[in-house]
């Protein structure tokens, strides 16, 4: 068996870069309601199935919501990212849980800098698919995994996206 990798696909996959190219032209605050929206009802039940009585990565989605309602301010909302963050490192021995609340932690950090957003594909893609086919599986399915849930996560993406948006987020994608 190959070593386990905490994220799957690659910033020059195209899928990534196709992902990529779509954020870029969308304002911060639709940036934010995908990831959460998706974070939510994709990834977070990953986690949720595997530690029922943890509700940190959920916290992090509903103090996310509550920051872009403008119920609470970023220094509350931040902990319980790190929160969300401190459940991934928990979670060493679910493979799966761990990359869903490493992808909600991602998906919820996106209200500090929208460049955490890709972490939801990145993350969110290693919780599917280990979640889908279990940890032993030959790189290929993994990566054909990653670019399948990436195509969705994009749909949803577009589903919500803003024609001729007038403020896109500024981003500098550092890989």
């Amino acid at each position: 068996m190959a070593k386990l990798r905490k994220m799957l696909g690659a910033a020059h996959s195209p899928y990534i870069v196709s992902l990529m190219r779509l954020i870029e032209t969308q304002s911060k605050e639709t940036i934010v309601n995908w990831c959460v929206d998706y974070a939510q009802n994709h990834i977070l039940p990953i986690y949720e199935r595997a530690y029922p009585g943890d509700v940190r990565p959920k916290e992090a989605l509903i103090a996310l919501r509550d920051w872009l309602a403008g119920m609470i301010k970023l220094p509350a909302a931040k902990q319980k990212i790190l929160a969300a963050h401190a459940a991934a490192r928990e979670a060493e021995e679910n493979p799966a849980a761990q990359a869903a609340a490493r992808a909600v932690g991602q998906a919820a950090s996106t209200i500090h800098m929208a460049t955490h957003s890709l972490g939801i594909a990145f993350y969110g893609a290693a919780a599917i698919a280990y979640d889908r086919v279990g940890i032993c599986e030959a790189p290929e399915v993994y990566d054909r995994i990653a670019a399948e849930e990436c195509a969705e996560m994009e749909a949803a993406l577009h589903a919500i996206a803003v024609e001729n948006e007038k403020h896109p987020a500024k981003i500098n994608w550092h890989c």
